[in-house]
């Protein structure tokens, strides 16, 4: 066991040096898989962002119901009974058309036109909030209430937050088709690095094969460099976006203030971090692994 760990050891340790001994090759190969990784990272982070926002709206349904314009107040009251008795109702509200048509004057710029109006054209209606519940469930709900004889029309309020979280998952996909292809584009460019290390190194790796030296003795050295060089540019990734959330976040600051909120984005999170890593990682261990498979076995001692 300490033998296998020692040559790990020093396989990680010959890696480590060949890449300061080329420090400008090694960190112009790093920069370009991390201008790679921050395409499709940057794009993820977002849209985990934007699918908090929505998922914490979407979480709190709620219902806007109007009555029809001449309901009487006995069907006011009997609607309010109904809500009262209805399960999966956290709380309502009721806006009457005389507190609709105060706040549409009050907060609308068409108050002059407002005034001039003969009658008031907007109805009654109770504004119910929904407890946590499943998309299904809500739509019953919806149809149950839209079928009472006083109702004229539901809605849903966080209709919008569903279409904004398909089009998320839509998201979430080209971000995945978009990975794949350049997980691909870093195997290449790993596969290349180790070609070249091998075809500089050709007269070396001849001598310690006469020598005796194995294939995974002279292989690890170029698996563990592949690996390194692929968690090395997913890191120059990572920062590249984290610097440019922290960017963002400034710029938010002072439109928050404006609002009166606390929104600002968030950074990528640990264990997203941590799978990016390993999964580069791979990917550069995986380009390291076909580009000796292939040109160490043409190299043999003369």
């Amino acid at each position: 066991m300490k033998l296998w760990l020692s040559q790990h050891w020093q396989a990680l340790s010959r890696a480590l040096r060949q890449l300061a001994n080329t420090p400008l090759s090694s960190l112009l190969s790093i920069i370009v898989i991390g201008i790679a990784f921050s395409l499709p990272l940057g794009i993820y982070t977002m849209l985990g962002n934007l699918q908090a926002i929505s998922s914490d709206t979407a979480n709190t349904p709620q219902l806007s119901i109007f009555l029809k314009l001449n309901a009487s107040q006995a069907e006011i009251e009997n609607v309010n009974s109904k809500l009262e008795e209805f399960p999966n109702i956290a709380s309502f509200q009721f806006i009457s058309k005389e507190i609709a048509l105060q706040q549409l004057q009050q907060e609308s710029s068409l108050n002059e036109m407002v005034n001039n109006l003969p009658k008031n054209p907007l109805p009654d209606a109770f504004i119910i909030n929904l407890q946590q519940i499943l998309p299904d469930e809500l739509e019953d709900i919806r149809a149950v209430i839209k079928k009472w004889p006083e109702i004229e029309h539901v809605q849903v309020d966080t209709d919008w937050a569903r279409r904004v979280d398909a089009l998320l998952r839509l998201g979430q996909l080209a971000v995945v088709m978009l990975a794949v292809v350049l997980g691909f584009a870093l195997i290449i460019v790993v596969f290349n690095t180790i070609r070249l290390q091998i075809l500089t190194k050709r007269d070396e790796i001849e001598v310690i094969k006469l020598i005796g030296a194995t294939d995974s003795f002279i292989r690890r050295p170029f698996l563990y460099f592949g690996a390194i060089q692929g968690m090395a540019g997913a890191a120059a990734g990572w920062l590249l976006i984290a610097l440019c959330i922290q960017a963002i976040n400034e710029s938010l600051v002072e439109l928050t203030q404006l609002y009166a909120t606390d929104f600002h984005l968030n950074y990528l999170s640990l264990n997203d971090s941590l799978s990016l890593l390993i999964f580069s990682a791979l990917l550069g261990w995986l380009g390291a692994r076909l580009s000796v498979a292939q040109h160490l076995s043409q190299i043999e001692p003369e």
